[in-house]
């Protein structure tokens, strides 16, 4: 898969998916990402990508003609399906869900604003889709775009050692995780859990469910509402759990 970033910034992203697990995945060929500095295709003696927005208001708006040129200029070299995303407060929050979609296309290309915007006329011209990581502000789109070329590349094949490495995780699987332990089984008189030094792996596995039920109740039952993977145990547990609330 193809991830081509345009941004003020290329050595962020650089620096971001060259490390760790999109390091691996890139050289071995599993992903290619591409980070195109915008101020390249300036045509400014100063390299200016900005200007005031016509109508006044504070601060500077990216101009169109470097954006487009940037596009323009690896637009051709992409086969397959492709996706524009813009970064940004006006889209739709990102989610697990979305993660998978975008997983299917061939190509993202995501294009990171900076200042106060970029100007209207790119997302009329380029644009595919917006979106956005919370209702927070940040200087520009580079750390959202990075930490959706993570989300995606996590679910294609190779990337990880299973699927199940995914499937099983925490929003993944359509709840947060069960608690997890390692050695040493005491530390500081906090002992792991019995259940999990017995052996016995079905005692394991309902464990691990009933705890990653009551961490959803309390930490995010909005999760629940939503979630298709619930058995009749899972739901007469969950009213188990709200009785002793009660």
């Amino acid at each position: 898969m193809r991830f081509d970033v345009m941004t003020l910034f290329p050595d962020l992203i650089c620096n971001i998916v060259n490390t760790s697990i999109l390091g691996r995945a890139i050289n071995n060929g599993i992903i290619k990402v591409n980070a195109h500095n915008i101020r390249d295709y300036s045509l400014d003696k100063h390299r200016k990508v900005d200007d005031t927005p016509y109508g006044g208001g504070m601060g500077m708006l990216m101009t169109v003609q470097p954006i487009i040129d940037c596009f323009n200029s690896f637009k051709d070299e992409l086969t397959g399906s492709k996706r524009v995303i813009y970064l940004s407060p006006k889209g739709a929050k990102f989610t697990h869900q979305k993660a998978l979609e975008l997983s299917k296309y061939d190509n993202l290309i995501f294009l990171c604003g900076h200042y106060e915007g970029i100007d209207t006329r790119v997302e009329d011209m380029i644009v595919d889709e917006q979106i956005s990581i919370g209702d927070f502000v940040l200087t520009g789109g580079e750390l959202p775009a990075a930490m959706i070329i993570d989300a995606v590349s996590r679910l294609l094949p190779g990337v990880l050692s299973d699927s199940v490495c995914f499937e099983d995780e925490s929003i993944a699987a359509g709840l947060l995780e069960y608690p997890q332990y390692t050695k040493p089984a005491v530390f500081n008189g906090l002992a792991v859990p019995d259940v999990l030094l017995g052996g016995n792996h079905k005692d394991i596995t309902t464990w691990r469910r009933q705890k990653s039920l009551e961490i959803t109740q309390k930490f995010r039952p909005d999760l629940l509402q939503n979630c298709n993977t619930l058995t009749k145990e899972d739901i007469l547990y969950l009213e188990t759990l709200k009785g002793l609330e009660g």
